[in-house]
């Protein structure tokens, strides 16, 4: 069995009435010319790995960790995330220092980069996303 490897960028996912249709951007050296003389229809079986800054395969868990830290930081300066607490009984300051407790308090962590290392945590904090996210939809 011939196997081929390259460096490919996502362009762009359509749909059509059959699936989906993912783009790939290969630079012209990465291009298997036995590829290039496939006729049009060729099936092929693939695996894609996504690579990190550093050319290595990416652990999507620990890329969900990093943004959930991130988006708790974001959360916990945002003056709407404030309400929704003290909304909910949850806090009665409606601050950055109050909303970075609960988050810790609630997520059983010491600080927010802790998140990322639960599993338990992330789930939380997703969960404290969807819950902020339909609180504000419901506000509008």
């Amino acid at each position: 069995m011939e196997t081929s490897q390259f460096e490919a960028v996502k362009v762009s996912i359509k749909q059509d009435n059959t699936g989906y249709v993912l783009t790939l951007r290969i630079h012209p050296d990465e291009l298997p010319e036995v590829i290039m003389r496939d006729f049009v229809g060729s099936r092929y079986v693939a695996v894609l790995v996504r690579i990190n800054d550093e050319e290595r395969p990416m652990n999507r868990e620990d890329e969900l960790g990093r943004d959930m830290v991130r988006f708790s930081g974001m959360l916990c300066r945002d003056p709407n995330f404030w309400e929704f607490l003290a909304d909910a009984g949850e806090i009665f300051d409606k601050s950055e220092k109050e909303a970075t407790q609960w988050i810790s308090s609630r997520l059983k962590v010491k600080s927010r980069s802790d998140i990322q290392k639960s599993q338990t945590a992330i789930d939380q904090m997703m969960r404290i996303k969807q819950e902020f996210n339909a609180w504000k939809m419901q506000k509008d």
